[in-house]
């Protein structure tokens, strides 16, 4: 399973000045995760699949962090009732409280423990290419790109190109 990595240094060459505060980046752990987890993460990928085209699905929609996220910051967005108005209702005090209080649950829920939002980047479209054109000339590319990476690359270019 994929971890998101938070302010973290990873090797001998990186440097920080500030403890590598905002820095994330995604890992392949086999051994992490339940099997709830892992079924629930399929399921999440397979809804994505089948609906990327319909809208809805953003690419800042990442379930996978934000799962992730929520369980490391232990909190449960769900034990707030939804408000839902309808157009002829009136707006009280008590609705947009709950409202807002669900939005500051919910932002706090996602915040990294260093104190960014992790975010995805659409770099991925602009700078991979030319890392495999590289990898690939010189031979390396089964050597830093393991199985794990292969199948997520495939799985993000077919997911968001357009």
């Amino acid at each position: 399973m994929w971890e998101l990595k938070i302010a973290e240094g990873d090797g001998p060459y990186l440097y920080s000045t500030n403890n590598f505060v905002g820095r994330q980046f995604w890992k392949f752990n086999p051994n992490v995760g339940t099997p709830k987890e892992k079924e629930e993460i399929e399921k999440m990928r397979q809804n994505f699949k089948d609906n990327r085209k319909n809208g809805g699905h953003h690419a800042c929609g990442d379930l996978l962090m934000r799962m992730q996220l929520m369980k490391e910051n232990q909190i449960d967005l769900m034990d707030i009732a939804p408000i839902r108005l309808s157009d002829d209702e009136e707006v009280t005090f008590e609705a947009v409280t709950t409202a807002v209080k669900k939005a500051v649950r919910l932002h706090r829920a996602i915040q990294a423990k260093d104190g960014h939002w992790p975010a995805e980047n659409a770099g991925p479209m602009f700078f991979t290419p030319p890392l495999l054109i590289v990898l690939y000339i010189s031979g390396t590319i089964n050597t830093i790109l393991n199985e794990e990476h292969h199948k997520e690359m495939i799985r993000y270019f077919y997911n968001h190109q357009g």
